[in-house]
């Protein structure tokens, strides 16, 4: 079945983690042996080619580079303009990629219409390029709100406003507030060039602001549930009703510390903790039984987004294994066609929605 991932940090494993990824998994793991300069140092589970084997065919695929005030201990660059460029730099490795036929950019009807033949046809995955639809998490670095519409011109579709902390434009995980004007003007200009509002990591006044002030299309493409896992990065069974109202979609991610409660970081184990794609099935049914169908929820799994195997799902061990959810879902007792919508169907109705 082919699997649409609504949240992966490509660009930042191969320019910051130096990853190779046209190289399978076990090949950049090799080559990591012995390193210790990031903690998940030889357990990566994505590649290009393990996303083939896994009929993993299209992913959204992120800028990411936040911007760091004086004092705010989180790691990021120390003026937006440095962070603009971070995310220029990884732009250029994707139209890298795209020239050695590795990836294609997705930012239309037309593009999507030609991509989903593609991988339609019975030509082998292995030569099928990965189809990318460009997000920026955290919008720190838009040196301003006029930097937008040059991002959207080279391919921007998603902007989250905000990422860990406090942001330029938005207040993301463990801050709080509402998002100001600046923030604001921003939204504004995303509903001008009808990009896409990603909802995740906005604190709880972000949120509810953003869905007052913006109109246009609405995602949360990696998020899961408070009333799991209690913490302020995961959905309150209000906020998850809202975006459903809104017509919107919900990745689940596959973070260990969001799946199951009581994870402590460097010390906890999946194994431990009994984290394994069961757990991710029971994320999902919440979302089904809280919205009433299965037609806002799908996977936006976030797998080597600064870690790896050791804080993800223990029967995961590259990012092919999603093929397991299906069945995992079937034994839940839902239908091919739910399973389908989860897996792919949702992701491409809301796209087309937006694009026609």
């Amino acid at each position: 079945m082919l699997i649409i991932d609504a949240h992966l940090d490509l660009s930042m494993n191969a320019l910051e983690w130096n990853r190779d990824l046209t190289l399978p998994v076990a090949a950049i793991n090799a080559r990591e042996a012995g390193l210790t300069d990031k903690p998940d140092r030889g357990k990566a589970v994505v590649s290009l080619p393990a996303l083939r084997q896994g009929n993993v065919g299209l992913v959204v695929a992120t800028q990411i580079a936040r911007f760091v005030a004086p004092g705010n201990p989180l790691p990021g660059w120390h003026s937006p303009t440095q962070a603009w460029a971070q995310t220029q730099g990884q732009l250029a490795w994707y139209q890298a990629m795209e020239a050695a036929g590795e990836m294609v950019q997705i930012n239309n009807l037309a593009t999507l219409e030609q991509h989903l033949a593609l991988w339609a046809n019975d030509a082998p995955c292995e030569n099928k390029p990965i189809g990318y639809i460009l997000s920026l998490e955290g919008a720190d670095s838009l040196v301003t709100v006029g930097h937008l519409e040059q991002a959207y011109a080279r391919g921007l579709r998603a902007v989250g406003p905000a990422h860990y902390g406090p942001g330029r434009y938005a207040q993301g995980t463990d801050a709080a507030g509402g998002l100001g004007a600046s923030g604001r003007a921003l939204l504004k200009e995303m509903e001008r060039l009808n990009i896409i509002l990603d909802a995740t990591h906005l604190c709880d006044e972000s949120f509810w602001e953003a869905l007052d002030h913006f109109h246009g299309p609405v995602w949360a493409s990696h998020n899961n549930c408070r009333a799991l896992v209690n913490h302020n990065r995961q959905y309150s069974d209000d906020q998850i009703r809202a975006l459903a109202a809104r017509g919107a979609v919900i990745g689940v991610a596959l973070d260990a510390w969001m799946l199951v409660p009581g994870w402590v970081r460097g010390t906890s184990t999946p194994q431990a903790l009994h984290c394994n794609l069961e757990v991710v099935v029971d994320h999902i049914d919440h979302i089904c039984q809280l919205t009433g169908s299965a037609l806002h929820i799908g996977l936006g799994t976030d797998l080597d987004g600064a870690f790896g195997r050791e804080q993800c799902p223990y029967d995961l061990e590259t990012i092919a294994d999603l093929q397991k959810i299906p069945a995992l879902l079937a034994k839940r007792g839902y239908s091919a066609l739910a399973i389908e919508n989860m897996l792919h169907g949702n992701w491409l109705r809301f796209l087309k929605n937006v694009w026609q």
